[in-house]
């Protein structure tokens, strides 16, 4: 299924782009060099209206493990774009991406 899911960069080019960006601009070369294989496995089923937000990763069952789990989100107030972005990040792999009150993806 995995394999299947589109990828991230093919999906939303620019978003792939400005998270890619962001991430270069904090210094965490690792995680820019996911950005590119990062696959759209699933959306957020939250059913707020200012969600956007997406799995790149299986979602778990219950919260991500505390102890191998942390948040990365742009140092700076200006992302690129209007919005927020927060990475879900997981045994140093991104797990799930946030992009909350941004203009539509699609």
């Amino acid at each position: 299924m995995e394999l299947d899911a589109p990828r991230l960069i093919d999906r939303w080019p620019v978003l792939a782009g400005q998270i890619r960006a962001a991430l270069i601009r904090d210094d965490e070369t690792e995680l820019a060099g996911q950005v590119d294989e990062l696959r759209v496995l699933e959306m957020c089923a939250c059913g707020d209206d200012f969600c956007q937000s997406f799995y790149t990763a299986p979602r778990p069952e219950k919260s991500y493990p505390m102890d191998r789990h942390r948040n990365w989100f742009p140092e700076d107030d200006e992302p690129g774009w209007d919005g927020y972005l927060i990475l879900d990040v997981v045994d140093e792999r991104i797990a799930f991406v946030e992009v909350l009150y941004r203009p539509p993806l699609d």
